[in-house]
């Protein structure tokens, strides 16, 4: 994609033919590597506060300034003693030289022979030379010691530095914590507070324009819909996926069936985005408008893949800014975007991790398809009580039946080498959590 210098921010380059293929039937495995060697990332980067980078993909490799936890610690509420003080065979009667609470470290030096009360998290006390390795090394928990005054009897049998948490137990100084391209997640987030950071650099969200065409197709809503005639579910699916991958997500709308309106859309739309997004409207019938719109503005390249349910899926640039043109029935748009649509957005937006991870089960029906092509077979998870769960095919399969989705927790992964399963097989499932 050439560069554009009126955008917000200038875009990374990818290049002109980076769609193009030419070949027959698709293996999944070929396109996702293809997408991989011909993608670049376009999103730029911004800092943003820690609340905001929830979603984020990072832009920056964070090393920490610091140890976590900062100094040795006691991880328990308990006593905190010179192990070298205390009798190996019978308890230890010690007197109590002071009190430590987390974020009051002990003044001075702790004595030898005497016990300090400690609270979780407080720091180990140092020793004569000013240093913690030189202080109490060992703490007991409040629950083992018996206090008596202003002294304190401690069982026998506790190993040596036993409760005892070290500084850098968690994260040493110069240590990499987060690498670029890692989606943040809360814990992600956290570990970055933790060594001190409040903002991170991560990449601008892909800021994606999505619409449908057609004369037939009407917004949710719309009162009085005319005969022959659909509401329009495709548009709020995809505009919902984009959002779970943290998309800026513009709505296009419904555009009618007219190549010159559509062209002119397209292209005021490709100024002001990274990406855009329909369903259907691309093949080669006479009221498929979207794909000639298309070809007047840019180049479009139709990606035949071997897989069910999902028909060819459209890559191709309208004016330098990427195109995905996804099939027009409900299940197979579904099944594209989180097979091709959703790694060619990580790529994009510069995440290192593409690929949605599959969890193995059994499957709880028969099945028979043909060989050479990758099938998902929708299936709800039914626990047997046996420790794995058991996916139970949904009734409806068509590619336009949506309430099959609706009524599954995933897809059952086939490969293309597969032509027949036996009921208790085991198979790779891919659930919708990970990829909506």
């Amino acid at each position: 994609m050439r560069r554009r210098t009126d955008r917000r921010y200038a875009m990374a380059q990818l290049k002109d033919d980076c769609f193009a293929f030419d070949g027959g039937l698709m293996p999944v495995d070929d396109a996702l590597t293809a997408l991989r060697d011909r993608v670049t990332c376009v999103a730029e980067t911004e800092s943003v506060s820690l609340r905001a980078a929830l979603g984020r993909v990072l832009a920056e490799d964070v090393a920490s300034p610091r140890n976590v936890p900062p100094h040795d610690n006691s991880a328990v509420d308990g006593y905190a003693v010179y192990f070298d003080d205390l009798s190996t065979e019978d308890e230890t009667r010690l007197p109590l030289g002071g009190r430590i609470a987390a974020g009051h470290p002990l003044k001075g030096a702790a004595l030898r022979g005497h016990a300090y009360q400690i609270f979780t998290g407080a720091p180990m006390p140092v020793g004569p030379d000013g240093t913690q390795a030189d202080g109490p090394d060992t703490v007991f928990m409040a629950e083992d010691a018996i206090p008596e005054g202003d002294t304190v009897i401690l069982p026998a049998g506790l190993k040596k530095g036993s409760n005892r948490r070290f500084a850098g137990e968690d994260v040493k100084q110069g240590d990499m914590i987060l690498r670029t391209g890692q989606s943040l997640r809360a814990q992600e987030i956290g570990l970055a507070a933790s060594v001190g950071r409040n903002a991170l650099t991560v990449r601008k969200r892909l800021r994606v324009a999505v619409f449908s065409t057609g004369d037939e197709v009407r917004d949710p809503g719309q009162e009085g819909i005319e005969d022959g005639c659909i509401f329009d579910a495709n548009r709020y699916t995809v505009m919902s996926l984009l959002d779970g991958l943290g998309c800026a997500v513009t709505d296009l709308g419904i555009l009618p069936d007219d190549q010159a309106v559509i062209a002119e859309a397209l292209a005021k739309a490709a100024s002001g985005h990274d990406l855009l997004v329909t369903s259907g409207g691309v093949s080669a019938g006479e009221e498929d408008h979207v794909k000639a719109a298309v070809e007047s503005r840019g180049s479009l390249h139709f990606w035949r893949l071997a897989i069910k349910p999902g028909r060819p899926i459209a890559l191709g640039q309208v004016d330098g800014t990427a195109f995905v043109g996804l099939p027009g029935n409900p299940v197979a748009a579904m099944v594209t975007f989180m097979v091709i649509a959703r790694p060619l957005i990580l790529m994009l937006t510069g995440a290192s991790e593409t690929d949605a991870p599959r969890f193995q089960v059994k499957v709880g029906f028969p099945y028979k398809k043909k060989s050479g092509r990758r099938e998902w077979a929708r299936a709800k998870l039914v626990w047997n009580g046996h420790g794995m769960p058991v996916a139970e095919k949904r009734h409806s399969s068509g590619a336009g039946i949506l309430t099959s989705m609706v009524d599954a927790d995933g897809l059952v992964e086939l490969p293309e080498d597969v032509t027949e399963l036996k009921e208790g097989a085991i198979v790779d499932f891919l659930p919708f959590r990970e990829v909506t």
